[in-house]
């Protein structure tokens, strides 16, 4: 409706001015000419007071106020063209606004028009029918043609092709996705068609939660505009002092009109929005949806950065690291028997020992639960015990600092399998880059053992460790970080996580296979969960920021030079209406220089 609003002002500040000419020029009428022109600006002058009034109200400073001066200003001294002028700038600012920030903001809308509404379902007899995207249950099966946006989250159970997945990662490069792959909704297929089985129905999907950050990010103001606003109240000080001042030592009105013709608000109004949503834009070509400027103004000026540790600075799967068996027991024997047992085992190291067996696994029986330890069963005639420390009494057992499955045979114990999470091949370049952008506080904060927790900070060159912290305790690690390191930014992947994302000043989400939780609860997230995409961020922050100021500042240094030149009267109202449009332009092109960061 504003933007409706926006565009019948300038509409009929058009027609009337067209009005206007026909009658000034054409029917030799300008006294009915003035009539016209001095009914529309006197219209619109009290619907922007009424605008104004209500910014104020919300607590901004109005800075339409020059405007409105200078067009009250020009209507009293007869000037009615330059009156007309100013409004056509004012209201025609207003609707260049929209347009650029619209402009800027294309790559976001770019998400919400991808966002695929229908399926094609595929029955047992491999029949199709169209179905909306919220019908599609999981396990259902959906065939995705060539060049069709894949709807929900699934793997693939038939077909390969190559997909582009540049609006969900800002990966550029086709990925080439086979049979058992994971594949995202929002993803673009190739030349081939895929039977993919859905693994998520679609308001759980990848894509879905994407459209609701952007959403979230359009509806959520940027603080720095607020900020903006901050210059508007010396800027329209200066702006009445040079004027009245010209006009007292002239003696001529005019000279005060012809000062606050050249005062131009708009830098104040345009710039720093634009420039945010510019910045914004950049962020999610580059794989990360921003929320809002003020995430984009906090990451700039981040001090402290603070990390979980599994599933963040690492994969967060536990992989095999080494088969550690007693003497008189080999590596082989050690992970078929353990492979044995765990075949039955839901504990999340199980698959890893079962998939690292290569023989064919022997049938177990009296399978059993051994409380707070373990499970055991019986294998080849052999009862075979695997679990937890607590499983067995073993000198050896006290030296493993590793997470491990420790086994017996019939209580006695031969030997352990020790797992470590693999560290991201990003992380350790990413803890370089932030301390090249003057991030020197990195911080791991984890819920996992310390000499775990300590062993990959040094790998990946994190400078302070907290771990064996719940969540909780994680939160009160942030609230004791002092005020001299702050911004702080928090960056997880879990519900565990979510917590400390509110907490930090910014937290940033890994989207792609973290918790909604986290995604919901942060301020930032990463699509693809590269850890990489953190300092290419905080650079375009940086960026956007500088754009941001500098364009509001060159807006009112072009302003103010163009107001002492008026003030000794060289730039007639008519022409120094004009020039608004001039400075218009130059700060809205400048702010627009923030997308190409």
């Amino acid at each position: 409706m504003k933007k409706l609003i926006q565009y019948r002002r300038l509409v009929a500040v058009g027609v009337v001015g067209l009005i206007a000419l026909i009658l000034e020029f054409i029917l030799q009428m300008p006294s009915i000419a003035q009539i016209v022109v001095t009914i529309l600006g006197s219209i619109i002058t009290i619907l922007m007071v009424i605008d104004m009034v209500k910014t104020i109200r919300s607590g901004n400073f109005g800075v339409d106020l020059l405007a409105i001066t200078a067009i009250v200003a020009t209507m009293a001294i007869g000037e009615y063209w330059a009156a007309l002028i100013v409004l056509l700038m004012l209201v025609g600012g207003d609707a260049l606004e929209d347009y650029a920030a619209t402009k800027a903001n294309s790559d976001l809308q770019a998400l919400l028009e991808k966002a695929p509404r229908k399926a094609h379902l595929l029955n047992e007899k491999q029949e199709i029918t169209d179905v909306e995207i919220n019908e599609v249950k999981i396990g259902h099966r959906i065939l995705v043609k060539p060049g069709e946006v894949v709807p929900i989250d699934g793997h693939i159970i038939e077909g390969a092709s190559l997909v582009d997945e540049a609006s969900i990662t800002g990966e550029s490069k086709p990925i080439d996705k086979k049979v058992n792959d994971e594949i995202l909704s929002g993803v673009v297929n190739g030349e081939s068609a895929l039977t993919i089985e859905a693994d998520k129905i679609a308001e759980d999907s990848q894509y879905q939660g994407i459209i609701k950050l952007v959403k979230q990010a359009e509806s959520q103001p940027a603080h720095f505009v607020r900020m903006a606003d901050q210059y508007a109240i010396p800027f329209t000080i200066l702006a009445y002092v040079i004027a009245g001042t010209a006009w007292y030592l002239s003696g001529d009105p005019v000279r005060f009109a012809e000062v606050l013709v050249v005062a131009s608000p708009c830098p104040l109004i345009l710039a720093a929005p634009i420039a945010l949503v510019a910045g914004m834009s950049k962020a999610s070509v580059s794989g990360v949806i921003v929320k809002s400027g003020t995430t984009l103004e906090k990451l700039a000026k981040i001090k402290t950065m603070a990390f979980d540790k599994t599933g963040t600075i690492t994969q967060g799967n536990l992989q095999i690291q080494d088969v550690l068996p007693v003497a008189g027991t080999s590596e082989k024997e050690l992970l078929f028997l353990t492979g044995a047992v765990e075949q039955h085992s839901n504990h999340i190291l199980a698959q890893s020992v079962v998939d690292a067996v290569s023989e064919e696994l022997p049938s177990v029986t009296d399978m059993t639960e051994i409380p707070g330890k373990g499970i055991q069963g019986t294998v080849n005639g052999q009862l075979v015990q695997a679990g937890n420390a607590k499983l067995v009494d073993n000198e050896q057992v006290k030296q493993i600092q590793d997470t491990a499955i420790y086994v017996a045979i019939d209580g006695k114990y031969i030997g352990c399998i020790t797992f470590a999470d693999e560290v991201r091949t990003e992380a350790k370049e990413t803890m370089s880059e932030l301390k090249d952008l003057g991030i020197k506080n990195l911080v791991m904060i984890s819920g996992d053992r310390k000499a775990i927790a300590d062993k990959i900070a040094n790998l990946v060159g994190i400078t302070q460790v907290f771990a064996e912290r719940l969540p909780a305790e994680k939160i009160k690690v942030l609230n004791e970080i002092p005020s001299t390191q702050h911004p702080i930014a928090m960056v997880g992947d879990g519900v565990n996580d979510a917590p400390s994302l509110v907490i930090a000043d910014v937290g940033i989400a890994m989207g792609k296979s973290g918790a909604t939780a986290a995604s919901e609860s942060a301020d930032a997230v990463i699509l693809n969960d590269d850890l990489a995409k953190i300092p290419a961020v905080i650079q375009i922050s940086k960026y956007t920021m500088k754009i941001a100021r500098q364009a509001v500042l060159i807006g009112i240094l072009i302003c103010t030079i163009l107001m002492l030149i008026a003030s000794v009267g060289v730039i007639p109202v008519i022409f120094g209406a004009m020039l608004q449009e001039l400075v218009d332009t130059v700060t809205i092109l400048y702010a627009l220089r923030a997308k190409g960061s």
